[in-house]
């Protein structure tokens, strides 16, 4: 692979209960399990650093598939929903919904370009076949 770009992050305290920093410094989160699984909720949590990155990252792919279409997308939108839960074996699992809006587009052309995006976005390749993405076109 010819690496463009790596970020760097460090985790100190106890993991989902401590604190995260980039080596740049743009992300400087305290963490916190949230509450629906027995923390405090004060803080932010991976599940939340991971929806924000692939809803901007689906997003980013979006436009890009757009471009090469000569489409111009200036109001769409891309939400991400990151789920986790027991896998049955003794461990956790997430899966992701991501809605995509692009209301200047009829729904077809829209579901097109997303599925389009899918295969380009790196987290959707790294996450194909190791945990469920659904994505939905919606009305917005």
């Amino acid at each position: 692979m010819d690496i463009l770009y790596t970020a760097e992050a460090l985790s100190t305290g106890a993991g989902r209960d401590g604190h995260v920093r980039t080596s740049d410094g743009r992300v400087d989160l305290d963490l916190a399990v949230p509450k629906e699984m027995g923390g405090s909720g004060n803080g932010a949590n991976p599940e939340e650093l991971f929806a924000a990155g692939y809803a901007a990252c689906f997003h980013s792919a979006l436009h890009g598939v757009a471009r090469a279409r000569k489409l111009t997308l200036t109001d769409s939108t891309v939400g991400a929903r990151v789920s986790i839960g027991p896998n049955g074996s003794g461990g956790f699992q997430l899966a992701v919904h991501l809605e995509v809006a692009i209301p200047s587009l009829p729904p077809e052309q829209a579901q097109e370009l997303a599925d389009a995006a899918h295969q380009v976005c790196p987290y959707s390749n790294a996450t194909r076949g190791n945990i469920e993405v659904t994505i939905a076109v919606v009305d917005d």
